[in-house]
């Protein structure tokens, strides 16, 4: 389970959009979003609270000793885990970008994502908003519409990075959400399809390798057009699924929380988020 350090007092909230206003948790989440006892021994006790790397995270996981490459720029990523953020303390930590969960499925949205997407700009941050997939609940233009319409949006200001696709093992079942490898290939591009449509930008996509491989068949449709965002809580990022030449962004731990570092230097991720 995520450590809900970070309670700090929240951030001032001056670029909140009113669209996404005081978004909370659906009281209609699906009955069968039950999950799995593996999903409740990582914190994830009722539908809507996945996380990034969920599975890979454990109470005791220990910080890999990773070097840095002399081009690089370190970020963390958050959702509803670790409540009301103190940003000014993370930017102090030598944290430049962020991601914050807005939203899962077609039934929830992220309580605390006004203080943790808005408290990460005004601190300085560059920032983005990710979405939690379920594709077993509904069709990926849906989701896409979705995650737009409650805080997935972009804009080019040269702080707001692209909307990422959180597409990993399923917390509430089956691994694949009971898709064949060729329909899920369809259910992605079809998220993205429409998340383009919507924001004019390709999502980035974050997965790992062994889920990536089975629920895909390492799929290569969309490694010339979206950012991997690669999972891989080790020294380096590894074997890249899906024919990526190289990785945009590495999850590389979860201690004391998500950390996340850039494949560039600053003036690169500007230019991400500036599209």
């Amino acid at each position: 389970m995520k450590s809900a350090l970070f309670t700090g007092a929240a951030v001032t909230l001056g670029l909140l959009l009113a669209s996404i206003g005081s978004a909370q948790a659906s009281t209609t989440s699906p009955a069968s979003h039950q999950p799995t006892p593996q999903a409740r021994q990582h914190g994830i006790d009722k539908a809507g609270d996945a996380y990034m790397g969920w599975l890979s995270n454990t109470t005791t996981s220990a910080a890999p000793a990773v070097m840095a490459p002399a081009a690089s720029v370190e970020g963390i990523d958050v959702s509803s885990h670790q409540g009301n953020v103190n940003w000014a303390s993370q930017w102090t930590a030598g944290k430049r970008f962020a991601y914050v969960k807005a939203s899962e499925g077609n039934y929830y949205t992220n309580p605390y994502f006004a203080q943790q997407y808005n408290g990460s700009y005004n601190v300085g941050m560059i920032r983005g908003a990710y979405h939690f997939a379920t594709p077993n609940d509904s069709s990926g233009a849906n989701q896409a519409n979705y995650f737009v319409d409650h805080g997935g949006g972009w804009s080019r200001d040269g702080k707001t990075l692209p909307g990422s696709l959180d597409i990993e093992y399923n917390p509430y079942g089956a691994t694949c959400y009971g898709l064949s490898q060729a329909a899920m290939v369809n259910w992605i591009r079809d998220f993205l399809n429409t998340y383009k449509a919507r924001t004019t930008r390709d999502a980035v996509i974050y997965t790992n390798l062994d889920w990536w491989s089975q629920c895909t068949g390492n799929s290569t449709a969309f490694n010339a057009t979206n950012p991997l965002w690669v999972a891989r809580y080790a020294s380096a990022p590894g074997t890249l699924p899906g024919g990526w030449p190289f990785h945009t962004i590495w999850q590389y731990s979860s201690t004391p929380i998500d950390q996340d570092r850039f494949n560039g230097d600053q003036s690169r991720l500007v230019a991400l988020a500036n599209g």
